[in-house]
C-alpha cells in the first residue's frame, strides 16, 4: 500500500537572507519526496531563526513550547531548528527543548533531509553545525514562493565588526559568487517569468573583496571592474543588459563602500529601481565611532546628496538604532537631524538590544529603558512625519505598479489590489475590469497619500499583461502557494516583537 509523502512547514524569522534561506530549505525538502503542508499538521516543523534582536531566543523558545503538545499528538513528527539562533546555540536548543530533532547551522542548510531521516532511524536528536560553509547556498534546490519576483544571492557573510552585531560571527566572512554564475541565475529566473530580482548580500556593495586583491579574481571580474570601476556597479550594469528583466533592487549596502561609481551605475542602467536602502544606525559621530560604523554624518549626507543629484525620485530608507550604550541627548539629536535632512522615505527603527558576545553588550552607559523608550517615541513621530509629507508629493503622479500577492491587508475590505511602484512604494488601486494578474503591471494616478502607502482610485490607465502573469497564472493551476511581497516588507512602527526586515548587518 502506498503511503501519502510527508508533509512539511517552515516558519522564518529575520532578514531576507532568511526569507531566500527558506525557500532553498524549502526546495531541499520537495527534492527530498516532501510536499508542503496545506491545512493538516505537517510532519514536519522547519523553524529557520534569527539571533540579531535580544528577544529572539524568547520567541523561538515559546514556539518550540506551544509545539511540544502538538508532537506528542502526531506520531512520527519532527521538529528542526535552523539559522543564525542555531548556529549561536547548537547543543543549547536540545538541553532546553529536548523534544527537538534537528539543529542546524547557517553554513550547512543542505543537510536537514539527511538530518530528519538520521533522527527518524535512530530515534535521538541530530545537532550537525559547520564553522565555515559547506556548499553555496545558490547551487541548492530552491523553491520560489514568487513567480515573478526572485532573491539573488551575490555574496554569504560579513568582514565587517559592527560592535552591535552578532552576524559576522554566525554568518562567516564575506564569500562572494562569480558574476558568471550569478547572471546565469538571473536569465534562468528570467526564462521562467521573473521580472524583478533583488539582489542580497549582508553587506552586498562590498561585493568583490571576498575574491582577495584584484589580481588573484577570476578574470569575469577583472573583466567587470576594468575602467576602475567597482566590481558591484559592474554587477548592476551587467544585470541590467539581462533582456526581459525589468527591475532590479539590491540589499543592504554599506556606507562605507558606496561609491561614486554605483550611483553612477544605477542612474545609467533603466532597470535599475530608483530605490535606496542605506543604513545610517545613527548620525552621531561619537555614536558611530562606537559601532564601529567607519562613515561620519557628513560622509553619509554627501551620499545622500548624491544619490539624489543623479536620481531625483529616488525612494530612500534605512535602519536606525535608538539608545546605543553611551547615547547621550545631544547624540540624538544629531540623528533626528540627519532624519530632517534626508528626508527618508521611511525607515526601520529599532530600540538597541544587547547581544551576548558581542562588544557592545558589555560597554559601559547602557541606558534605562524609560529613555530608550522616549527617543524612539520621538524618532517615530518625526520619520511619520517626513514619510507622509514624502509620499504627498507624489499625487498625481502616474505609476507603472508591478501586481503583487499579499500586499494589502485590506484589498479584500476595499476591493482593491495592490502593488509596488519602481521606487517601492506600496500602491493600492482599484480593480481593472479587465483580469489583472499578480506579475502584471498596471498604470495608474495616484490620488491619495498615507505615511506607508499610496492609493490610486481613479480607473486604471493601462494593463499590460506579462510572461510573469502567465507564470503565475500557470502555478495557480499546479496548486501554487501564496508569493512572497516585493522587496521591502510593510514599514512602520514595529510590532511588539519585531522581526528584522533588512540585511542582517543593518540591525541592533
Amino acid at each position: 500500500m502506498e503511503t501519502a509523502p510527508r508533509t512539511y512547514e517552515i516558519r522564518t524569522y529575520g532578514c531576507q537572507m532568511n526569507v531566500h534561506d527558506s525557500e532553498r530549505l524549502s526546495g531541499l525538502l520537495e527534492s527530498a519526496g516532501y510536499v508542503r503542508a496545506e491545512d493538516a499538521e505537517p510532519d514536519v516543523v522547519v523553524f529557520n531563526t534569527c539571533a540579531v534582536r535580544e528577544n529572539a531566543d524568547n520567541r523561538l523558545y515559546g514556539n518550540l513550547g506551544h509545539l511540544r503538545p502538538v508532537k506528542d499528538g502526531h506520531p512520527g513528527m519532527q521538529i528542526a531548528v535552523g539559522g543564525c539562533l542555531a548556529q549561536k546555540d547548537r547543543d543549547t536548543i536540545v538541553k532546553r527543548a529536548p523534544w527537538v530533532d534537528v539543529v542546524f547551522g547557517t553554513h550547512n542548510i543542505g543537510s536537514l533531509p539527511a538530518l530528519l531521516e538520521r533522527a527518524r532511524v535512530h530515534s535521538e536528536a541530530q545537532v550537525e553545525i559547520e564553522e565555515s560553509l559547506v556548499t553555496f547556498p545558490s547551487t541548492l534546490p530552491t523553491r520560489r514562493e514568487s513567480p515573478y519576483a526572485a532573491w539573488v544571492s551575490i555574496s554569504v557573510g560579513c568582514n565587517n565588526t559592527c560592535t552591535f552585531c552578532i552576524v559576522p560571527s554566525l554568518r562567516g566572512k564575506e564569500k562572494d559568487r562569480r558574476p558568471g554564475e550569478i547572471l546565469a541565475e538571473v536569465e534562468a529566473l528570467v526564462a521562467e517569468g521573473v521580472l524583478e530580482v533583488t539582489l542580497l548580500g549582508q553587506n552586498v556593495n562590498a561585493y568583490g573583496s571576498g575574491f582577495g586583491g584584484l589580481a588573484d579574481a577570476p578574470g569575469e571580474v577583472r573583466a567587470m571592474t576594468e575602467g576602475g570601476q567597482s566590481a558591484f556597479a559592474g554587477l548592476l550594469r551587467a544585470c541590467g543588459g539581462v533582456e526581459g528583466l525589468e527591475r532590479v533592487r539590491f540589499t543592504s549596502p554599506h556606507p562605507k563602500d558606496f561609491t561614486d561609481d554605483v550611483i553612477a551605475a544605477m542612474a545609467e542602467t533603466p532597470s535599475v529601481m530608483p530605490s535606496l536602502h542605506m543604513p545610517l544606525q545613527s548620525g552621531s559621530d561619537a555614536v558611530l565611532r562606537a559601532m564601529r560604523r567607519s562613515y561620519r554624518q557628513e560622509r553619509y549626507l554627501g551620499i545622500i546628496g548624491k544619490v539624489r543629484e543623479a536620481i531625483p525620485d529616488a525612494a530612500i530608507t534605512t535602519d536606525i538604532i535608538v539608545g546605543f550604550p553611551g547615547e547621550t541627548e545631544a547624540d540624538f539629536e544629531e540623528t533626528l537631524h540627519v532624519v530632517r535632512e534626508a528626508r527618508f522615505a521611511s525607515a526601520f527603527t529599532f530600540q538597541y538590544s544587547k547581544r551576548p558576545g558581542t562588544p557592545a553588550a558589555t560597554m559601559d552607559g547602557q541606558l534605562p529603558k524609560e529613555v530608550v523608550q522616549e527617543r524612539y517615541e520621538r524618532l517615530i513621530a518625526l520619520q511619520e512625519e517626513i514619510s507622509w509629507a514624502e509620499n504627498r508629493k507624489q499625487l498625481g503622479r502616474t505609476l507603472e505598479v508591478l501586481v503583487a500577492e499579499g500586499e494589502g491587508r485590506k484589498d479584500e475590505a476595499t476591493r482593491r489590489l495592490s502593488g509596488r511602484a519602481p521606487d517601492n512604494r506600496l500602491v493600492h488601486f482599484g480593480a481593472p475590469e479587465q483580469p489583472v494578474r499578480p506579475g502584471d503591471m498596471v498604470t495608474v494616478e495616484v490620488t491619495y497619500a498615507a505615511p506607508h502607502h499610496l492609493v490610486a482610485d481613479k480607473p486604471v490607465l493601462d494593463v499590460r499583461r506579462t510572461r510573469a502573469g502567465d507564470a503565475w497564472e500557470a502555478r495557480q493551476g499546479q496548486g501554487g502557494q501564496k508569493g512572497v511581497s516585493l522587496g521591502m516588507p510593510s514599514i512602520g512602527r514595529p510590532a511588539e516583537t519585531p522581526a528584522p526586515v533588512s540585511g542582517c548587518s543593518a540591525h541592533p
